[in-house]
């Protein structure tokens, strides 16, 4: 460790940190604080250069590079790896005339949106304002605004890259088509982003928020929503959710430890117009809170009220065939009691996700109209137990309505990136991997090969 430690100091410039260092285990740690993650060394590089000296010190040494922005993308397989910090990488720049913005690989989603908001343009952000937009998109990206704009992995126009050789280069649609289409939605194991360019979309308008019931009122709750999504204009995103919230101190008090039951929505649109879409919840009695109003793009993170500080917690998710009675009825039947998770969400997917893509990316299209995703708590390791236990039994119960394929970033525990693709998109992309990198340089959270 001496001699690796010694070697990636004398090549990069930034932090490296090797096991004895003072502050390795905390650099070490990743965002989701139940996975352990038993590193060779962490290294927070200062910029694309000091990247590509990294790998290229790595692999020298003979020792693959994971890359985690942010620290998302929690993985037990990097025993023995360089873990690479690329959070310091923060270069931002939006160019509103041309409705596109180069965004450095430590530039996180509530970030981008508060530069591009100033111009009535957005990204196609996620639920959370703390993820990195380069780590989101690299997996697809299946956020707010993709019913309406597809994946976010879509709109990358150009990525700026180091090769498992460590050299640099841009990549495009045009100079590279092989590693543009496995970098949009194939992960991180393909070479390490330092920076890319992405499209903007108009959004001088933005109405949501949250509505929030006693859990008791879940199947009233759920049958409005399944009425809102089959009518629903690809402008607006409903999202259905049953909620345990924690007794914990940053909960609000009159939340702490409640049962509930919420609708979280956006609306690319006019607040008059995106009320009446929901008006059907309005015959719900017992509202308990409801924070839909007109909206700026930075606030969008606060709708779901999700973690801004590292936690410990496992999840599951699964694509659902739809929506109808008898899927509604086990859902309620197998979920309605959530804990000991935290929560129990139903995504509305279709619109533009829907569509075939052409090719132009490796997440290509989901023809399932949902997706289920159950996240809980693991504060001790029998409460990972009882966690793990109650994510497999919602989803048994659902299993005659899931098809087995999963969003890539949606893939926890031992799944694998086999099933977040199809077929040809997986043999593809283990070709485009083998020849690429055949060392093995990069090892990303979900490796195509294994």
């Amino acid at each position: 460790m001496t001699t690796l430690g010694t070697d990636l100091r004398r090549a990069v410039r930034g932090q490296v940190l090797v096991p004895g260092d003072d502050g390795f285990e905390a650099a070490r740690l990743p965002w989701n604080r139940a996975v352990d993650q038993r590193v060779a060394a962490v290294v927070e590089v200062e910029d694309a250069a000091d990247a590509a000296a990294a790998v290229r010190c790595a692999r020298l040494a003979g020792l693959a590079v994971a890359v985690q922005p942010s620290g998302h993308g929690a993985t037990t397989h990097l025993d023995g790896t360089i873990l690479l910090r690329t959070g310091r990488l923060r270069g931002l720049e939006v160019l509103p005339e041309r409705r596109t913005a180069r965004v450095e690989a430590g530039v996180r989603w509530g970030e981008l949106l508060t530069a591009t908001g100033k111009h009535g343009l957005t990204g196609l952000p996620g639920s959370s304002p703390v993820v990195s937009v380069t780590g989101y998109t690299l997996g697809g990206g299946l956020g707010w605004f993709a019913r309406r704009h597809g994946w976010a992995a879509g709109g990358v126009r150009a990525f700026e890259v180091v090769g498992a050789d460590g050299s640099q280069a841009r990549v495009t649609a045009g100079s590279d088509p092989d590693l543009f289409w496995a970098l949009r939605g194939g992960g991180g194991d393909f070479a390490l982003v330092t920076a890319m360019e992405i499209d903007l979309h108009p959004a001088p308008l933005l109405y949501g928020g949250r509505m929030l019931w006693h859990a008791d009122r879940a199947p009233e709750v759920l049958a409005a929503y399944r009425e809102v999504t089959a009518a629903a204009p690809v402008e607006l995103t409903a999202w259905f959710a049953m909620v345990k919230f924690p007794p914990a101190p940053q909960v609000p008090e009159p939340l702490r430890g409640l049962a509930a039951v919420a609708v979280d929505s956006t609306f690319l649109g006019g607040e008059e117009e995106g009320c009446d879409l929901l008006r059907r919840f309005e015959d719900i009695p017992g509202l308990l809170r409801d924070s839909r109003a007109a909206m700026p793009l930075d606030a969008l993170g606060g709708i779901c009220a999700e973690p801004t500080q590292p936690v410990p917690g496992a999840g599951r998710a699964e694509l659902l065939t739809g929506l109808g009675d008898a899927v509604a009825d086990d859902l309620l039947a197998a979920a309605g009691d959530v804990a000991p998770l935290g929560t129990v969400q139903v995504r509305h997917l279709g619109g533009a996700l829907s569509r075939p893509a052409d090719g132009d990316g490796a997440c290509g299209h989901v023809a399932e109209p949902y997706l289920l995703s159950m996240v809980g708590p693991v504060m001790s390791p029998e409460g990972g137990q009882a966690v793990t236990a109650r994510l497999a039994q919602i989803a048994g119960a659902l299993a005659p309505h899931t098809t087995g394929r999963k969003p890539f970033t949606y893939l926890n525990g031992d799944e694998k990136a086999a099933s977040a693709f199809d077929a040809e998109a997986l043999a593809r992309l283990r070709e485009i991997k083998r020849r690429r990198d055949p060392d093995g340089v990069f090892r990303a959270g979900r490796p195509v090969l294994a």
